[in-house]
């Protein structure tokens, strides 16, 4: 067991990992992990957010917080609330001045975050990263890409490789980030709005170290509506432009019908081509109404004012060398900001 220190008040660089059914790979991580930031030779924490795992991640965490609680915290939420809710969640329980965010499963390699902290000693109070060679399945990266590009259009916020999660951030984004409140949102994307020197880095991936995705093809598409929408009124007006268009469309169509009829007669065989303009248009109309209906969907929850997120207990070091649990039978909560 390593020998127990006093854990510094505040770190230099503070590592967020979320955490969701991880057991089979959360060793192979502290092996790489640890020793990566000890080489770094700075003062660091590393909080890992327990997003509600089902199987032994809890145990797993506890157990390593005991053998490092030098520089190891542990978020425990009392469900589960994403990926971007137990970021947020770590970025309230984090004292460093350089922030960085790192996925569990490996594929971004802990060894890299040298190199974003050292991008960061250089003035830069966002760091991006963009991976050198996916090692994701074919359809996931041209998904991704062509997402990327669409995404900058509508939001006009430039990030290269938004589905890499290994970026760094400087103390005064983080802070921002902490006075928000909204329900939906997109760390990374959120965290650029507020930096004032922002840049990206190339960086290597490698294959998940076990385990599979958490993302199911529903929830990208989920995260990107957030990420849209979040961001952007650009979709509604889009929509408004397409409505006016339209009516200007179905006017002169109406007005040549109408002169066609009057001059040449009925005409009985143009009538499945008015089907099909018909059901076009009715499509376009569905669509846009769910549209509207995800931002006023926002609207509710966010005026709902729910908590964001749960926190039953943190893990973590004291002054006495103390664990910071709630006595026995009773739970300790956290309340953050709204969620749903």
């Amino acid at each position: 067991m390593t020998a127990m220190l006093t854990m510094h008040p505040k770190p230099e660089v503070s590592v967020v990992i979320p955490i969701y059914n991880e057991q089979a790979g959360l060793q192979s991580l502290f092996d790489r992990l640890y020793p990566a930031l000890d080489k770094l030779g700075t003062s660091y924490e590393i909080v890992f957010i327990n997003d509600g795992s089902r199987d032994n991640s809890v145990s797993i965490l506890a157990e390593q917080f005991r053998l490092r609680p030098d520089v190891t915290r542990v978020v425990l939420f009392n469900g589960n609330y994403g990926q971007h809710m137990a970021i947020l969640a770590g970025f309230e329980a984090s004292r460093g001045e350089i922030m960085i965010t790192l996925d569990a499963d490996l594929q971004n390699p802990p060894e890299e975050i040298g190199n974003l902290v050292a991008k960061v000693r250089e003035g830069y109070d966002y760091v991006g990263s963009i991976r050198r060679k996916r090692q994701d399945s074919a359809w996931r990266t041209y998904a991704s890409k062509a997402m990327n590009q669409l995404r900058e259009r509508i939001t006009n916020i430039k990030i290269t490789d938004q589905g890499n999660m290994l970026r760094a951030y400087g103390r005064n984004v983080i802070d921002l980030v902490n006075q928000c409140a909204e329900v939906n949102t997109f760390v990374p994307a959120l965290a650029y709005r507020f930096s004032r020197n922002p840049t990206e880095i190339m960086v290597e991936h490698e294959e998940r170290a076990a385990g599979e995705s958490k993302y199911s093809l529903y929830s990208l598409i989920r995260l990107n509506f957030d990420l849209v929408t979040g961001f952007s009124l650009v979709p509604l007006q889009f929509y408004s432009m397409m409505g006016m268009l339209m009516s200007i469309i179905s006017g002169l169509l109406v007005t040549v019908l109408l002169v066609r009829r009057l001059f040449l007669g009925a005409e009985a065989e143009g009538l499945f081509t008015l089907f099909a303009i018909a059901f076009f248009f009715m499509g376009v109309i569905l669509f846009g109404i769910g549209l509207l209906g995800e931002y006023v969907g926002r609207i509710f929850q966010q005026v709902r004012a729910r908590p964001r997120y749960v926190v039953q207990t943190i893990l973590q070091q004291k002054p006495a060398d103390l664990i910071d649990m709630p006595p026995p039978g009773v739970e300790k909560r956290t309340v953050g900001r709204p969620h749903d």
